[in-house]
């Protein structure tokens, strides 16, 4: 290697106490391993890094490195999706949930380092979301077929990485407390989710892929590039980054006895089942709710309450360095 290879980090500033620390701690690896000096631009609440990763791009810099929360590395990725310019993930959020289930380390920056300096690359795919704002965007908006090299992605459009949801997931990411996630982590989701385990849920039309819709009763449906959260909770066991297609779950618990099954089966790993948990996979997952507006997310960033989502897969657009 020669001093001329550098990263390029958007960092989120909010997240750290110390930044130049963790500035100087990440030159050091770089230069531990003859890289030249990395390239940093931070983040604003105006621009979680879209612009910034696209700056930094220009540069010419070998690896793009969000250090933030999940809603940076979604924000840097929006960028790489397509590009052979490889993502480098660096934990510096609560979840760090596509660390995760690419078996990254996510307890230092150093020993992520190490990986995104040293290691091989990955393509993986990426998902696809619509937002549904009003009913009648719902009712009316055609083309669920996955994307095609003439189609990749859609002005509507936005990426996730990990899962896009409607309902009582989406509640907990919009309802839990900064303060309180700064302080515990990830179980602050959990308090935050005890809290809405008996409101109501809602009506929802779920198709996937070019199949007959179902209309049930729910509390959140769940649609995943992967499956694993926080805590190694395997929501959709089988769900592969790279197998060109979506998982989908439709949680419909009825009272403490309905998600106590649910509980049993995510933690007996599905061996027991339950009819109360529905699984789809496809390459397009479709839902929607008519005139109700349910909160939703993506990545775990909230985005408000929406009648529905439309989801489909990029098969290997995103090339992420691993082990």
């Amino acid at each position: 290697m020669t001093a001329s290879r550098r990263i390029g980090v958007v960092v989120n500033p909010t997240k750290f106490d110390d930044l130049a620390d963790v500035k100087d701690r990440v030159g050091k690896v770089c230069a531990d391993h003859g890289w030249g000096e990395p390239v940093f631009i931070e983040t604003t609440e105006d621009d979680p890094g879209v612009g910034q990763a696209q700056e930094v791009l220009d540069r010419g810099i070998d690896f793009l490195c969000p250090l933030g929360g999940d809603g940076t590395v979604r924000a840097v990725a929006t960028v790489l999706v397509g590009t052979d310019t490889p993502i480098g993930l660096l934990p510096g959020g609560t979840g760090n949930l596509l660390a995760r289930n690419l078996g990254l380390p996510i307890e230092t920056i150093e020993e992520a380092l190490e990986v995104v300096l040293t290691g091989t690359d990955r393509r993986i795919d990426v998902g696809l979301v619509r937002l549904f704002p009003d009913s009648e965007s719902a009712d009316t908006l055609k083309g669920d077929d996955p994307p095609t090299e003439d189609d990749p992605r859609r002005d509507d459009e936005e990426i996730f990485l990990v899962m896009a949801g409607i309902g009582i997931d989406a509640e907990v990411m919009a309802k839990t407390n900064e303060k309180v996630k700064g302080v515990l982590g990830w179980p602050a989701y959990v308090l935050a989710g005890v809290a809405r385990l008996f409101t109501r849920g809602f009506m929802v039309k779920v198709a996937a892929g070019g199949g007959d819709p179902q209309v049930q009763h729910a509390r959140s449906v769940i649609i995943g590039n992967c499956g694993t959260l926080q805590g190694n909770l395997e929501l959709m066991p089988d769900a592969e980054l790279d197998d060109g297609i979506l998982d989908g779950v439709i949680l419909a618990p009825r009272g403490a006895f309905g998600w106590g099954a649910v509980v049993a089966d995510l933690a007996s790993r599905h061996r027991r089942g339950h009819r109360q948990i529905v699984r789809l996979t496809s390459r397009a997952i479709r839902a929607t709710t008519g005139d109700v507006a349910i909160e939703t997310q993506i990545d775990g960033d909230p985005k408000g309450e929406q009648h529905g989502l439309s989801t489909r897969v990029l098969p290997r657009s995103l090339v992420v360095r691993v082990r």
